[in-house]
């Protein structure tokens, strides 16, 4: 059985959250971490926590910078004990669309690997377009986790394994003409960790649908086939390295 470790179960993408669930179940995903990113989503997380498939990731995406408030930060100290929740985020730096607020999203991501440090919870990070930022300030902080949707060189991706970071492989890696599947190739399963990222970035052969969690199958076959490995090998070795990353 597979773990997606990083999803976005929301009733703004789903209309019934159970049928995605039994969906998932039925293709071999028993568990998913629904990874919050601003307030409202971080609400929504703890309201689905009663699902025995489902655990929680509270943060406030770079994204939102210009739109949190403190009282959403708030919320996530208040909620961080609660049992299922595993991790802090989705955090991070994004410049994809301009470096503007650069120090805002930098300030604001600091201040939840503070919060993760405090209370030695692991990380799941967001970056695109900041990888040397996003290296500088996870180095402030001691601080383990998972680079969510990583798409890095195979230089960036030993420096996030040698700092303790585990990487999240998606339905990116299916994509024709990408890089990722070279990289993934020279790194060691030990390193990788399975997510969909639903409801968006689906794999082949359902690019132009909406993702969900069933599909970490569909990935876990195409990483069978790129690494030579059955899936009961990909499965028993994915969950090792949750189990070293995630109270689960």
């Amino acid at each position: 059985m597979f773990c997606d470790t990083h999803c976005h179960l929301f009733q703004e993408y789903y209309e019934d959250i159970d049928v995605v669930i039994n969906l998932a179940k039925e293709h071999g995903v028993n568990r998913m971490i629904v990874a919050g990113c601003d307030g409202k989503s971080n609400e929504e997380v703890m309201s689905l926590l009663d699902r025995t498939e489902i655990y929680g990731a509270l943060g406030i995406h770079p994204e939102e910078v210009e739109n949190y408030q403190e009282k959403d930060l708030a919320f996530i100290e208040k909620n961080i004990a609660h049992e299922k929740i595993v991790v802090i985020g989705e955090i991070g730096l994004d410049y994809h669309y301009g470096k503007e607020n650069k120090e805002a999203q930098i300030k604001l991501f600091e201040t939840q690997l503070a919060m993760a440090e405090k209370y030695h919870m692991p990380v799941v990070i967001h970056s695109r377009e900041a990888t040397l930022d996003t290296i500088t300030s996870l180095k402030k902080y001691k601080v383990k986790g998972v680079i969510h949707s990583f798409s890095g060189s195979l230089e960036t991706a030993k420096i996030y394994m040698e700092m303790g970071f585990l990487l999240g492989v998606n339905g990116v890696i299916t994509f024709k003409n990408c890089n990722l599947k070279d990289v993934i190739k020279e790194i060691d399963l030990h390193n990788i960790v399975l997510e969909t990222d639903s409801p968006y970035l689906t794999p082949v052969p359902f690019r132009g649908k909406r993702n969900d969690p069933s599909k970490v199958s569909n990935i876990a076959d195409f990483l069978c086939e790129l690494k030579n490995v059955s899936r009961e090998s990909l499965a028993k070795i994915t969950n090792e390295n949750i189990k070293r990353i995630f109270d689960i």
